[in-house]
């Protein structure tokens, strides 16, 4: 099982789009998946009460409290994070992970919050040293945009490369409002949005080999 772990010290950075979506694209693939709700404002557990019954399974899980078990013979376990990395319970949450995903939007409080929460992750055991995979995906970026030049500059100084880059799409809305991932949606619509998610699902399955 590979256990993915999508956190940010600061709210509103689009965590939980993050993992629903990670979530959607493994099971698509046939991988079975579960997706941990850790956060108490519970967006991530709505996605999946909304989830259609013919979509690709993906099983809700309610850790707000505490991480518990995975299903048996799960094969990649999500986990949406409440923001911050204060509690005993998200610092579990990264134990228990194989790698970090962090979202970081283009804005100057999301790049200090960024910085402040990489530099508590760093001085985790199961970070120091590089065993810990980190994955900084620019979220809700256009490209070409001085905004997004200069996050991608903010995350090279900080000595991680951007896994990815997700464009910023109400097709990401439209889809969560329904309790799917753009994995779910027909090919002719997800066309145009793949594309910036692969190469962070590269990084995953490569066990964090890539994008750091």
């Amino acid at each position: 099982m590979i256990s993915v772990l999508v956190a940010n010290a600061k709210g509103g950075c689009g965590k939980t789009t993050v993992a629903v979506n990670l979530a959607a694209a493994f099971a698509n693939a046939g991988l079975r998946t579960a997706l941990a709700d850790g956060d108490r404002q519970r967006s991530a557990w709505r996605w999946l009460e909304r989830r259609p019954g013919d979509a690709a399974p993906v099983a809700a899980l309610d850790w707000r409290d505490s991480p518990g078990p995975a299903p048996k013979r799960t094969e990649r376990l999500v986990v949406d994070s409440g923001a911050g990395l204060g509690s005993e319970r998200v610092r579990e949450f990264l134990r228990r992970a194989d790698l970090l995903v962090m979202p970081v939007a283009p804005s100057v409080f999301d790049e200090a919050a960024a910085r402040r929460f990489l530099k508590r992750v760093a001085r985790l055991k199961p970070v120091r040293g590089g065993r810990k995979p980190v994955a900084a995906v620019a979220n809700r970026v256009q490209a070409g945009t001085r905004a997004a030049a200069e996050l991608e500059s903010f995350l090279a100084g900080l000595g991680h490369s951007v896994a990815a880059r997700l464009a910023n799409r109400a097709i990401y809305a439209d889809a969560a409002r329904c309790g799917l991932g753009v994995f779910d949606l027909p090919p002719s619509r997800r066309a145009a949005v793949v594309a910036d998610w692969i190469p962070l699902l590269r990084f995953v399955e490569d066990g964090g080999a890539v994008g750091v």
